[in-house]
C-alpha cells in the first residue's frame, strides 16, 4: 500500500449550481492505493496508517484526464498549415497514415503517443488507428506496456483514399474481428469499431461495421459526423437516399450509448433528436474545430436537448495534447455563442463527465474507493505568470480557471496509471 498526500479533488455528480454538493475537496487529503486501485480517500490524519507516503502538497490530486477522440497516427501532422477538412485529409493526413503499414514506424509513434498523453495528464485515450492492422497492434501493445486504460480501433476505409489506405469490407471485418478477439477486454484495453466516416466507407462496409457492433455490443463505435459543411454535402451525394448524415449511421445500426460521434457540429433538429433518442455521444473537439475552420460546437443546444457529450483533443487536427489547453479553447467557443463554461463544469467534463460518456464511471474519472488508481497531480503555479496570478486566487473554482486558461503540460507534476508513477 501507499498513500498520496495533497489537496484531493473529484466529482460526485455533474455540477449544476454553486455549492450543490457535486464535488469533493479535502484540503489535507490522502488517497490510499493498493494493487492498482483506490482503497480509500479522506483526511490524511484519518488514513495515515504507516504506509509509504508520497507527499504532493500543495498540489491538487484529481482523477486522470480522459480524451475521447484523437488520431495517434497523426502525431506528425499537428500544426500543418492552411487547409480545411477534406483538403487537410488529402494533403497531410492520408500521406502520414500510409506509413503505418510499417510495424516499426507504428511502434515508434505509438510509444511517443502514450508518452505524450501521460506527460499531459491523460490516462485514458480513445484513438483512431490507421487502416492497417499493424497500427492497432502497435497502439494496444504500447498501452499494455504501461497498463493504460486505452480504447481504440483500426480504421475501416474502402473508398475515397489513396490505394495504400484502403481495405475492403471483407478484410476490414476480418482484421477488426481478430483485433477484438485479441485485445477487447484484455488487461485494460477496449476496442472501438472505427469506420472513419461515411465518405470513406461504401454501404457494404458500413454494413460490416454494423455487423461487428451487433456481434460485439460491448465494443465502442467511433466515427465522424457533420464536422464540415462540404463534408456533409459530399456525404449526401454519396448516400442520396438518406435525408441527413446521421440517418446513414442509424440505418446501418451504428448508433447507441457506446457510439462516439466526433464533432457533431452542423446537426439538424431531427439529428439532435435522434442523438438524444439513441443516447449517442456528441464529442466536442474545440481546438480542431477552430484550427481547421469547421465551426462552433453548440454545447448549450446539446445540453438543453439532453444529448450526451464528451470532450476531446482530436490530435492531429487538434493543436494540443493537453486537455487543459482543450478546455481553454472550449471556453472560447462557448463565449463566442454567449455561453459560459464554468471551471467546475469544465473539469467535470475532463474526468467524471467523459467517464460517463464512455460508460466507465465505475472505473475511471473518479477517486471513489474501488476505482482504478489513475490520478493526475496538478500545479496551478507551474509558470511565473501562473504563480503571479495565483497570488490573488481565493477559491478552488478560481484556481481551476487558472489551470483551464493558463495551464498545459507544465502544470502536470505527476501522472499515476493504476497507482504507478509514470513521469
Amino acid at each position: 500500500m501507499k498513500i498520496l498526500r495533497g489537496r484531493v479533488f473529484d466529482f460526485l455528480d455533474e455540477p449544476q449550481t454553486p455549492g450543490d454538493g457535486s464535488y469533493r475537496y479535502i484540503e489535507d487529503g490522502a488517497i490510499l492505493l493498493d494493487q492498482g486501485r483506490i482503497v480509500a480517500v479522506g483526511d490524511f490524519a484519518a488514513l495515515d496508517n504507516g504506509a509509504e507516503v508520497i507527499d504532493h502538497r500543495p498540489h491538487l490530486l484529481m482523477p486522470g484526464f480522459i480524451d475521447t477522440h484523437n488520431h495517434f497516427p497523426q502525431m506528425q501532422v499537428i500544426g500543418s498549415y492552411g487547409a480545411q477538412l477534406l483538403d487537410w485529409l488529402n494533403t497531410y493526413t492520408f500521406p502520414a497514415e500510409m506509413k503505418f503499414v510499417d510495424p516499426e514506424h507504428a511502434a515508434r509513434i505509438a510509444t511517443a503517443y502514450f508518452d505524450e498523453m501521460l506527460r499531459n495528464g491523460t490516462t485514458t485515450p480513445v484513438a483512431y488507428c490507421s487502416v492497417h492492422k499493424t497500427s492497432a497492434e502497435a497502439y494496444f501493445t504500447a498501452a499494455a506496456a504501461r497498463n493504460i486504460r486505452a480504447i481504440g480501433g483500426k480504421v475501416l476505409m474502402d473508398r475515397n483514399a489513396p490505394e495504400g489506405l484502403l481495405d475492403t469490407p471483407e478484410t476490414g471485418y476480418d482484421d477488426s474481428k481478430a483485433l477484438i478477439e485479441k485485445w477487447h477486454g484484455t488487461g485494460r484495453a477496449l476496442y472501438a469499431v472505427t469506420p472513419r466516416f461515411a465518405i470513406t466507407s461504401t454501404p457494404a462496409q458500413l454494413e460490416v461495421a454494423g455487423a461487428l457492433m451487433a456481434e460485439n455490443p460491448d465494443c465502442y463505435m467511433q466515427t465522424h459526423l457533420s464536422e464540415n459543411t462540404d463534408e456533409i454535402a459530399y456525404t449526401l451525394e454519396l448516400y442520396p437516399d438518406f435525408r441527413d448524415y446521421l440517418g446513414i449511421y442509424d440505418h446501418y445500426g451504428l448508433l447507441g450509448p457506446r457510439a462516439l460521434m466526433g464533432h457533431s457540429i452542423h446537426l439538424s433538429e431531427r439529428e439532435v433528436a435522434l442523438m438524444r433518442e439513441t443516447r449517442s455521444v456528441a464529442v466536442f473537439c474545440p481546438t480542431s474545430n477552430l484550427f481547421i475552420g469547421s465551426g462552433l460546437f453548440d454545447e448549450r443546444r446539446m445540453q438543453e436537448n439532453g444529448v450526451r457529450m464528451a470532450l476531446a483533443t482530436d490530435i492531429g487536427g487538434g493543436t494540443s495534447y493537453s486537455m487543459l489547453r482543450t478546455l481553454d479553447e472550449a471556453y472560447k467557443v462557448c463565449q463566442l455563442q454567449n455561453r459560459n463554461l464554468p471551471p467546475l463544469r469544465a473539469f467535470y467534463m475532463l474526468t467524471l463527465g467523459n467517464a460517463r460518456a464512455l460508460g466507465l464511471e465505475a472505473e475511471i474519472g473518479t477517486l471513489a474507493a474501488g476505482s482504478e488508481a489513475d490520478i493526475v497531480v496538478l500545479d496551478a503555479r507551474a509558470t511565473p505568470a501562473m504563480a503571479l496570478r495565483m497570488e490573488t486566487v481565493e477559491t478552488l473554482p478560481e484556481e481551476l480557471f487558472v489551470l483551464q486558461t493558463l495551464g498545459d503540460d507544465r502544470s502536470v507534476v505527476q501522472t499515476y496509471v493504476a497507482g504507478r508513477a509514470m513521469l
